[in-house]
């Protein structure tokens, strides 16, 4: 998914499209991120459930994505990663908040749940870094 945000969405759009899970096997028609993604190593699993999987997906203002199962949409993952500009390791939590299927795999969309200030800086920060 290497398409830029349109420009003719309004934020409601936007915002609408970020919050709608995908009908599994549906594509998406367009991205319609606002913000700019970088490549992220996570570690990732389901709620308080067993071990982490490491995980490459992108990162960007308030979520990530990356590609595995098919988890349900709402359902929510413990996610592990590290920052430049956060010294430890960031542990928080995410929701699935849209499951597509691209090229035979399953690309999960995972909006942070009420991530620390200094995640946001740090992410904003960086995100403006790459850019």
């Amino acid at each position: 998914m290497s398409t830029q945000a349109s420009t003719s969405s309004t934020p409601a759009q936007a915002a609408t499209s970020v919050n709608t899970p995908a009908v599994p096997g549906q594509e998406l028609a367009e991205d319609r991120r606002d913000s700019h993604r970088i490549p992220l190593e996570l570690l990732v699993r389901e709620e308080q459930m067993g071990s982490y999987d490491q995980r490459v997906g992108n990162l960007g203002l308030g979520g990530v994505f990356f590609t595995a199962g098919h988890p349900p949409p709402r359902s929510r993952m413990d996610l592990r990663l590290r920052l430049p500009g956060i010294r430890d390791e960031v542990v928080l939590e995410a929701e699935v908040v849209r499951v597509a299927e691209q090229a035979g795999q399953f690309g999960i969309h995972l909006r942070f749940v009420e991530p620390p200030l200094e995640l946001e800086m740090a992410v904003a920060k960086y995100l403006h870094q790459t850019h």
